[in-house]
């Protein structure tokens, strides 16, 4: 796999497993019962983005190194189960 590739994949990983890690731990305004005037109710009291950035990147890591490693290795043939013999 080339450099441009890993950022690639690392980078569309990145994204997918931030949709999936937002959600962690959201309280919403309504839920603590203290509604900022001019906001909606379902705003997140404190998001906490840097501390869910840092997850991402961890998690994306872990699932990148485990991708490459089985690619580079030959350990599963990707090509074969995704292309399939033609």
């Amino acid at each position: 796999m080339s450099f441009v590739g890993g950022l690639v994949v690392f980078s569309i990983s990145w994204i997918i497993v931030l949709f999936m890690v937002l959600p962690w731990g959201v309280r919403t305004q309504q839920e603590d019962g203290e509604v900022e005037p001019g906001t909606v109710e379902s705003a997140p009291t404190n998001p906490a983005i840097w501390k869910k950035f840092a997850i991402t990147t961890v998690i994306t890591s872990i699932l990148f190194f485990t991708f490459w490693a089985t690619a580079e290795y030959d350990l599963i043939d990707y090509r074969a189960l995704f292309i399939g013999d033609r």
